[in-house]
């Protein structure tokens, strides 16, 4: 009873003012119903206690409610995360009970006699969630080492809808993230290990309610090299937590063509196929990292040891219709922006142990109206490289700078970048982007490409919610990672990393995880970091073995990781 009075009481102080013209929800004007939204947080860490490894075991999802995060801005009591009945119990969501493991496997023929406890797959290290175009479901990936699952849940009963596992091929299985298409009618999934991007095919009602989701394995298109299917996509059913059917599918067959190894121009997809490599480095590693959906339906797909393949997510199996060489486009972009015909893709540090020694900011766009129908001849058009900072790393494909960066991550003393999560301010007129290592963000203003930057550390917000039981950890370390923009266009929400990361741990030690609420300045030109929706995990009892590469021996009990914010608009329930 504590937990919904004290919601009551928080809408009401908040509605009070608000609805006079005098509270803080009317500050920056516009549509009253523009400040009523969800924060989500990605937690990577296990909810499950006494795990050898670190994101192998359960995950937490963090979700916040908007007037509440306002209250706390204004001098008031912490924001308090909501359970998984989307508002009376207390948060955070345990991944575990959303997808109960009693759910039943099936493969394109049926079932195959495994339950989702019984799949071989550990399920867990959930890496990252975005809502629909609709702002009435939020994607659900989850990147456990050789696993690899893609959600649905319904952002307004925080109930789960879908569960898939993608394809096994013979270079792995997992899955980075997936993206949602414009109209909400696909989501097209990084499967990173497996090297194949996927498409789960997306049914609605004329009300916008998801009423089938097909993952199209005729759709499949590989990008490694010698690519062979070892074990089939698949789809859980059964009863949710709610106790209401799950839905979904899979359909459809690996098209052999699209799986080959060679591009339209004749060159390896991935290099050392035997047909001799792309121009401009070719593509080495390409551990799919992003897939970036452009308004058109091109997808972008960034690859872990750099070089660019775009691709038609309209077509049946989907079609490359461009190709880049990681000379041109560098390693481990996973920032990704359209404002107009402009796609914003930067490119910053591998997740391997090679990425120790990386030091990457750049921002690259390219013209997405000059991809389509017939593919572009390799590395056509060129991308104009908006920065590159001049310490660049020459790795990666880049070909400037030092041959290495050993100066290690923690503040005051590291000299590497990580560029990493990107948003855009509500106008369009600028991209933020963020810097894992240096805590800061560089600003772009979409028209004449001008630069600014903001210190994430400056006012202490970070410091002020930073982990205390290790004297020893550096604090007011933000470690940004990935970020969304409020529909109200006042801040931008970016997830902030533990002191224990589950992944990239050579980048993304930090010491207050949770989401930071980056206040919106000068016309989007530049943010403040004022304050900290604090995430918290001590169930996870995994140890800490050996120092961070280049960070901190952390000997503290704070596990809590979040690696992906994002934000939900408040929209009208629809009877499922």
């Amino acid at each position: 009873m504590k937990t919904s009075f004290f919601r009551f009481a928080a809408v009401m102080a908040l509605l009070g003012p608000a609805l006079a013209g005098t509270g803080p929800v009317h500050a920056s004007g516009g549509n009253l119903l523009d400040h009523f939204y969800e924060i989500w947080a990605s937690d990577q860490s296990n909810s499950v206690p006494g795990q050898t490894s670190r994101g192998v075991a359960g995950s937490y999802v963090w979700i916040w409610n908007s007037w509440e995060m306002e209250i706390q801005l204004n001098g008031g009591p912490a924001a308090q995360p909501v359970g998984c009945d989307g508002f009376w119990s207390a948060g955070p969501c345990d991944i575990n009970e959303l997808f109960p493991a009693t759910l039943a496997e099936r493969d394109v023929n049926g079932a195959t006699g495994n339950t989702l406890g019984t799949s071989g797959g550990a399920f867990g290290r959930l890496h990252g969630m975005l809502p629909d175009p609709q702002h009435r479901y939020m994607n659900v990936n989850l990147f456990a080492p050789g696993a690899g699952y893609v959600g649905i849940m319904d952002g307004i009963t925080k109930e789960a809808v879908a569960l898939f596992r993608v394809t096994g091929t013979n270079a792995g299985r997992s899955v980075h993230m997936s993206f949602w298409n414009a109209d909400g009618s696909a989501l097209l999934v990084a499967n990173l290990n497996g090297k194949i991007l996927e498409r789960i095919d997306i049914t609605r009602n004329k009300l916008g309610r998801i009423t089938g989701a097909t993952f199209n394995q005729s759709a499949s298109l590989g990008v490694g090299k010698g690519m062979v299917v070892t074990d089939s996509a698949k789809v859980y059913r059964g009863a949710n937590h709610r106790g209401r059917q799950m839905l979904g599918k899979v359909a459809g067959s690996y098209d052999a063509a699209a799986l080959a190894d060679t591009t339209p121009n004749g060159a390896c997809k991935e290099n050392g196929c035997g047909a001799g490599d792309g121009g401009a480095g070719g593509r080495p590693n390409n551990l799919i990292i992003c897939p970036i959906v452009s308004d058109d339906g091109n997808v972008y797909v960034t690859m872990g040891g750099g070089g660019l393949l775009v691709a038609d997510s309209s077509t049946t199996p989907m079609s490359i219709i461009g190709e880049y060489g990681n000379q041109v486009i560098n390693g481990a972009g996973c920032g990704g922006v359209q404002e107009g015909n402009e796609v914003w893709l930067n490119a910053g540090v591998s997740a391997s142990p090679a990425g120790a020694t990386w030091s990457t900011f750049t921002m690259y766009t390219l013209d997405d109206s000059q991809f389509g129908g017939v593919p572009n001849p390799e590395n056509t058009p060129l991308p104009t490289v908006v920065f590159q900072d001049p310490g660049n790393t020459a790795t990666g494909g880049n070909l400037i700078g030092p041959a290495a960066n050993n100066s290690g991550q923690l503040p005051g003393t590291t000299t590497r970048r990580d560029a990493h999560g990107a948003a855009k301010t509500t106008s369009g007129s600028h991209i933020h982007n963020v810097d894992r290592i240096q805590n800061n963000a560089e600003v772009f203003h979409t028209v004449s490409k001008s630069r600014t930057t903001y210190d994430l550390t400056t006012g202490g917000a970070c410091g002020t919610a930073s982990v205390s039981d290790d004297p020893g950890l550096p604090t007011n370390d933000p470690a940004p990672d990935l970020m969304d923009t409020t529909p109200d266009g006042k801040y931008m929400m970016v997830a902030l990393r533990g002191p224990v990361p589950v992944s990239v741990d050579h980048s993304a030690q930090g010491s207050c995880p949770g989401v930071g609420i980056i206040r919106v300045k000068d016309g989007g030109a530049s943010g403040e970091l004022v304050g900290v929706l604090r995430s918290t995990n001590t169930v996870d009892t995994v140890p800490v073995n050996a120092p961070e590469p280049g960070g901190h021996q952390y000997t503290g009990a704070e596990r809590s990781d979040p690696h992906g914010a994002s934000v939900r608009r408040k929209v009208p329930y629809i009877i499922r």
